[in-house]
């Protein structure tokens, strides 16, 4: 559903996405996977369906199927350089330099398919603190939709998956989110189509206070 009245949830941690949730990196993923798709013949506007929240090992599997897997991870490996270097135009979701700020002490960790280089770099050029809890591609061995990031992100804050809120704004993040046994809200255009529990057009709709039992209660809308 839509956030239109104010929404309470309660969690006692929050599992954060970055590309689409916290940073607008849309213009770099659109130019690098764009030239990519050419490069293979390949519909842009069909690759661009694909390729959001997923590693990009797991985008090209689904795009070309019958590539050994080894070439996937190579031509991955060439494509997060290449993402790495290009920032052009990455900036901060509205809100959510307020929200992180907001998180300081309590519970949550960043859940990106993004390695560390890719992560640092886009979080850097869009002026945002890095929480000290992370999980990038090189923490796991499936990338999302498997549940395994937001499992090990809710494993190393110590508490229990049904008590984490996932901020997710892919189909293949909501849908880790979900198998993970989370609660989701969706941030922006793409989540809506993905049934997260809730949706918010961006971080500005978000309030976090923190009760002295340690529940984190969620004021969205």
């Amino acid at each position: 559903m839509t956030a239109t009245a104010t929404t309470v949830l309660t969690a006692r941690a929050l599992l954060l996405d970055m590309d689409g949730t916290l940073v607008n990196s849309d213009a770099a993923v659109e130019r690098v996977w764009r030239r990519w798709a050419d490069r293979h013949g390949l519909d842009g506007d069909e690759v661009m369906k694909v390729v959001h929240g997923r590693q990009g090992y797991a985008s090209m599997a689904l795009l070309l199927p019958d590539r050994p897997m080894e070439q996937n991870h190579a031509d991955s490996a060439r494509m997060l350089a290449e993402e790495t270097a290009d920032t052009e135009g990455v900036v901060a979701i509205p809100g959510a330099p307020e929200f992180l700020a907001s998180l300081h002490g309590l519970p949550h960790a960043l859940v990106t398919s993004a390695d560390v280089p890719l992560s640092t770099a886009r979080m850097a050029a869009a002026g945002l603190a890095q929480p000290d809890v992370r999980v990038t591609a090189e923490s796991v061995g499936a990338s999302k939709p498997d549940p395994e990031g937001f499992l090990k992100g809710a494993a190393e804050l110590g508490i229990a998956p049904a008590d984490c809120i996932a901020f997710e704004d892919s189909g293949a993040g909501i849908t880790a989110a979900r198998a993970a046994g989370m609660r989701v809200v969706g941030v922006g255009p793409r989540a809506g189509l993905h049934g997260p529990d809730v949706v918010v057009e961006d971080l500005t709709r978000v309030r976090v206070e923190a009760g002295a039992d340690g529940t984190l209660r969620l004021h969205i809308g």
